[in-house]
C-alpha cells in the first residue's frame, strides 16, 4: 500500500470527513496494509485530540440476570443456558462503595450497568438519587447503562447530574435481527436520541465477531459518526459457554490481533473526536498486541467486564506506563501501580466472574 493512502486517511479524519466505503473496506481487508503505517496514521488523529491520555473506566454490574431480552451474545439473555449469579439491583450502599473504589483505583469514569429491558419510573427516581449522591461525593464522571429509556427518563437522569448514557448499537441495522428479536435497532437509536435531546453525552459501541460482514462493521461505525457518539466501546465477542451465539459463531479464528487493530483504527478514522475504548475481549483477541490498541484508542476498561474477567488492574496500569502514556485521573499512576502490586494476578479472560466478583461484600475490594 502506497504511503499516500495513510496520509489521506489522516487528513480526511482530521477534517471530520467520512471515509468512502471502499476506503473502510481496504482498512479491514487489504493484505498489503502495513500495520505500523496504519497505526501511525490513526495515532496522529488520536494524539491531535487526546494527546497520550488514557481514560480508565471501571464497570459495575449493578443488576445481573433476570433479563427478558434474547440478545444471543449475552449470558444474561433469556436464550442463554449459562449458570450465572442472578441478583436484583444492588443496595445503594454497595453501589456507593464501588464508586469510591473506582475513584481510588484511578478511574476517570464509573459505569453502572443494569440488565433488563429498561427501568421503571421508580427505578429512574432511585437512580437519579444515586447519581446525585455519587457526583456530590467523588470527583468522578458517571455513566449509566439502564436499557431502553424515553425522553422523560433522560431528562430526570440529566437533572441528577448524569454525565453519559451508554446504549450500544452492537451491530449494523442490517445484521441486528440475527442477534436479537425482543427489541429493534430502532429502539436502541431512540434511546440514544432521547439522551441527546436531554443534553446527556452518549456512549454507544459495537461487538465485533458475531457473524457480521465487514460491510456491517463499516455501517455501524459510520452510524456512530452520524450520531456523534462521544464514546465508542469496541467489544470483541467472547464466546462464553451457554450463549446462543457461541453455538453458531466461533470468533477465535477470525478475530486475529491484526484484524482487531484494523477495526480500532477504522473506528478512530471515522470518529476522530470520540473516545474510542478497547472493551471486552481485548485480552483474548488482541493477546500480545494489546498495547498497540492504545495507539488508535484512548480508553479502556479495567478490572474486567460485565460477566467475564480481564487482566489485573496492575497489568493494565503497567501497560499504560510502559507505553509512556498517562491516565486521565486525579490519582498518580506510580502510586496506583505500587498499590496494585500487592494483589497482582492474571485471570483467564474466558472465565465467568463468580458471584463474589460480581457482587462483592460491602466495603470489600471489588
Amino acid at each position: 500500500m502506497e504511503s499516500q493512502f495513510y496520509t489521506t486517511l489522516t487528513e480526511k479524519s482530521l477534517k471530520n470527513e467520512m471515509l468512502s466505503r471502499e476506503e473502510c473496506l481496504t482498512i479491514l481487508t487489504d493484505s498489503t496494509i502495513d500495520r505500523l503505517s496504519l497505526l501511525n496514521a490513526a495515532y496522529h488523529v488520536r494524539h491531535t485530540y487526546f494527546k497520550n491520555d488514557v481514560s480508565i473506566h471501571i464497570i459495575n454490574n449493578a443488576k445481573n440476570g433476570h433479563c427478558p431480552e434474547d440478545c444471543k451474545y449475552c449470558v444474561q439473555g433469556q436464550s442463554a443456558s449459562t449458570e450465572i449469579a442472578d441478583y436484583p439491583m444492588k443496595s445503594d450502599e454497595e453501589i456507593l462503595e464501588e464508586a469510591k473504589q473506582a475513584h481510588e483505583s484511578g478511574a476517570f469514569r464509573y459505569c453502572m450497568v443494569f440488565s433488563g429491558r429498561g427501568p421503571s419510573k421508580k427505578r429512574v427516581e432511585r437512580l437519579s438519587r444515586l447519581i446525585a449522591n455519587i457526583k456530590s461525593t467523588y470527583p468522578i464522571e458517571v455513566c449509566l447503562s439502564p436499557g431502553l429509556i424515553n425522553d422523560l427518563d433522560a431528562e430526570s437522569l440529566k437533572s441528577a447530574g448524569l454525565d453519559r448514557l451508554n446504549h450500544n448499537l452492537n451491530t449494523s441495522e442490517t445484521h441486528y435481527n440475527k442477534i436479537c428479536s425482543t427489541h429493534t435497532y430502532e429502539d436502541r437509536k431512540n434511546t440514544l436520541n432521547s439522551a441527546k435531546k436531554a443534553g446527556i453525552s452518549i456512549c454507544s459501541g459495537l461487538i465485533v465477531g458475531m457473524g457480521e460482514s465487514n460491510d456491517d462493521i463499516c455501517e455501524v461505525l459510520s452510524e456512530l459518526h452520524t450520531l456523534k457518539a462521544a464514546s465508542i466501546p469496541v467489544n470483541f465477542f467472547i464466546p462464553l459457554q451457554g450463549t446462543a451465539l457461541s453455538q453458531v459463531v466461533n470468533p477465535i479464528s477470525s478475530l486475529t490481533p491484526d484484524y482487531c487493530l484494523r477495526v480500532l483504527c477504522l473506528a478512530r478514522f471515522l470518529n476522530p473526536k470520540s473516545e474510542i475504548r478497547i472493551a471486552a475481549g481485548r485480552e483474548l483477541h488482541l493477546r500480545s498486541l494489546q498495547a498497540f490498541g492504545l495507539y488508535p484508542a484512548n480508553s479502556l476498561f479495567m478490572d474486567g467486564y460485565l460477566n467475564s474477567l480481564g487482566n489485573s488492574q496492575h497489568h493494565t496500569l503497567e501497560m499504560i506506563k510502559d507505553l509512556g502514556f498517562t491516565i486521565k485521573s486525579d490519582m498518580d499512576l506510580s502510586q496506583l501501580l505500587n498499590k496494585t502490586q500487592k494483589t497482582h494476578s492474571e485471570p483467564n479472560s474466558l472465565e465467568l466472574k463468580d458471584e463474589e466478583k460480581l457482587r462483592p461484600k460491602q466495603c470489600q475490594p471489588c
